[in-house]
């Protein structure tokens, strides 16, 4: 399995971290330089914490000890400084942001999310989903509320490549669907957060039943991906201002279309024929 980039990892378990730990998360998101700079002793004192839980904190993220993390901290800061990555538009938008500031904000969050999610991405994980889901009998999506869009986009493509792909955006539906799967089936269940409750219900319904389970998640710690066979991590940071879960969504769609190209790979002459038919038909629909 590839490793994402720290930080990257980090932001996906924050959510999951016990208090003492997130307090450590969030100094190393906020000034990851600056850490690696740090004496474990200055990072305790700083998180108010015990220099025992800076060292549990590093061995969490499958360093050995605290040494390695900040090793790994500033091999990062310095990959960064290297490529000249430009991060003065970060940050959320403050009601005070004139609108340029605004829409600056907007369109580097989203250019990050796709980019932070393809950095990350498990590239194994990518090629053992496309593996399963080519020649499955059935493949299920499922998503609530903004993950159902991307669920729904992801069934839309599969479909257009002829392959036997539903979606499902809401439990009534959903559930009795994954009920009736098997081991020749694939499940694939968008939650951004991981803990969506419908998600949570149809993982456990498929993994019963043998069936493959498919994350697609921005939580690396959450209950969905520790549930699935297979996890492919989502990197958005999303504004309190912004509404509809934007980021998380992009970069969710980006793992649409990594799915999906990879699939079309695995499948003959790379879907090409079934694609120009729906297309076509889809064009004689046209008014001109």
């Amino acid at each position: 399995m590839s490793t994402p980039p720290l930080l990257l990892r980090l932001r996906s378990l924050r959510g999951d971290l016990k208090p003492a730990l997130a307090r450590i998360a969030d100094l190393i998101l906020s000034d990851p330089a600056g850490v690696a700079s740090m004496t474990i002793g200055d990072l305790a004192r700083e998180a108010d914490c015990s220099e025992a839980s800076v060292v549990r904190f590093a061995r969490q993220l499958g360093f050995r000890g605290y040494r390695d993390l900040r090793f790994r901290l500033h091999e990062e800061a310095v990959a960064a400084a290297t490529a000249g990555e430009d991060h003065s538009s970060d940050g959320d938008i403050d009601p005070s942001d004139d609108i340029a500031t605004m829409t600056g904000k907007i369109a580097a969050a989203d250019s990050r999310a796709v980019h932070d999610t393809v950095r990350g991405l498990d590239l194994e994980a990518l090629t053992r989903v496309a593996d399963a889901v080519a020649p499955a009998r059935r493949i299920v999506l499922f998503g609530v509320g903004a993950s159902g869009l991307a669920a729904t986009d992801e069934q839309q493509k599969l479909a257009r490549l002829g392959l036997p792909a539903v979606v499902h955006t809401e439990a009534h539906n959903g559930l009795p669907a994954v009920a009736l799967l098997d081991s020749d089936d694939v499940l694939i269940a968008f939650s951004h957060s991981g803990r969506t409750a419908e998600l949570l219900d149809a993982t456990r319904i498929a993994r019963d039943a043998g069936v493959r389970v498919v994350a697609v998640t921005g939580a690396a710690g959450s209950p969905l991906a520790k549930a699935a066979d297979d996890v492919l991590l989502t990197a958005a940071v999303e504004s309190e201002l912004r509404s509809g879960a934007t980021a998380s969504r992009i970069a969710q769609l980006t793992v649409v279309d990594c799915i999906f190209v990879a699939v079309a790979t695995r499948v003959p002459d790379l879907g090409r024929e079934a694609l120009r038919r729906t297309r076509a038909a889809v064009d004689d629909r046209r008014v001109h």
